[in-house]
């Protein structure tokens, strides 16, 4: 592992069992969410993480701070085992690593005012003594985000969306972590807000050199913020490589597909481009195809395809990708750690 590392996950697994019966309940079955990805995270560095709706990206960030227990599979946050932290060793987890929901509605207590939300971590993590300076952190930690001192008293729905998602990003930061995993931070806002949003979590960043893992659907946004950018299909990783690599040179059939749906401003070259449709539904996750799991869709899938699972492997300089039809461009030098 690099020194630079701060967060390493290899094979990481999370499957849901599916239980039936009333009386006596027997599992019959798992929704493999998340079925065996490997990344790592430098420090100060944002990956992005892409794909359709239910392809896994929100459970692979909740697995990775311990939300969700991993069913299989190593979590790695700054030296400490996510998975088998424990007591004190957790603490220090859930302190170094913190996550900004995507819901900006559901994700405060409608109950508590916004000192008292934005002061929880302080006092879990017992960073300030007493409750005057916990209130005078909370003032700073809301005119950091953009927001006036004034209303710490205030509750959750007197707010708009903007405001909250700045509150949970308040909160987030309230216990000075090193990783923070943005869970679609900007989908439930405005077009006009969303900006906004992003632009403050890069301040931030430059500011405290915070690593995040950037979870989005918006692939021009993704572009804009991350400086590395792994896509999912069906719970496994597809593709990973360096954001200006994976836009202009493709290489997994998915990942062409996704980028030929973005908008383009200019009319005269989104004429010119040519628009890959997928055929066919996503298969179920509760029991994925055999082999490459985008073998139902994809345009240039061969017999083997369906019989072979395809192998991670790098193709490019920190370029990844899982398909067989995709020939590596050198032999490399250096395994998936270092990356």
């Amino acid at each position: 592992m690099n020194n630079n590392t701060l967060v390493t996950v290899k094979n990481l697994k999370k499957h849901f069992p599916i239980q039936r019966g009333i009386v006596v309940q027997r599992t019959v079955g798992a929704v493999k969410a998340v079925d065996g990805i490997s990344f790592n995270i430098a420090r100060g560095e944002t990956l992005g993480l892409v794909g359709e709706s239910g392809c896994g990206k929100s459970t692979a960030g909740r697995t990775l701070l311990g939300l969700y227990p991993a069913t299989d599979g190593q979590i790695t946050i700054d030296g400490l085992d996510v998975r088998t932290a424990k007591g004190k060793e957790l603490l220090a987890v859930r302190r170094k690593a913190q996550m900004i929901f995507q819901d900006p509605f559901a994700s405060l207590n409608p109950r508590w005012t916004v000192n008292s939300i934005v002061s929880e971590p302080l006092r879990v993590h017992k960073l300030l003594p007493n409750e005057k300076e916990r209130a005078d952190r909370v003032k700073e930690l809301l005119e950091l985000v953009g927001l006036s001192s004034r209303y710490v008293n205030r509750f959750p729905h007197e707010f708009s969306g903007g405001q909250r998602q700045r509150i949970g990003v308040a909160r987030a930061l309230a216990s000075e972590p090193d990783f923070i995993v943005c869970d679609e931070p900007i989908s439930a806002l405005d077009v006009s807000i969303q900006a906004q949003v992003v632009n403050l979590l890069e301040d931030l960043q430059a500011q405290f050199n915070l690593t995040y893992l950037f979870i989005a659907h918006d692939l021009s946004m993704v572009r804009h913020i991350c400086s590395r950018v792994a896509v999912m299909y069906l719970g496994v990783m597809a593709e990973l490589a360096g954001k200006d690599e994976l836009y202009e040179n493709p290489l997994h059939p998915y990942t062409q597909a996704l980028l030929s749906a973005v908008p383009v401003p200019d009319p005269k070259t989104s004429r010119k481009r040519q628009r890959i449709i997928l055929t066919g539904d996503v298969p179920s996750p509760i029991d994925p195809p055999s082999g490459c799991r985008f073998h139902t869709r994809c345009p240039i899938a061969q017999p083997h395809c369906a019989q072979v699972e395809p192998a991670w492997r790098e193709v490019g300089t920190g370029h990844f990708v899982a398909c067989h039809e995709v020939e590596p461009k050198f032999v490399p030098e250096k395994s998936l750690d270092a990356y």
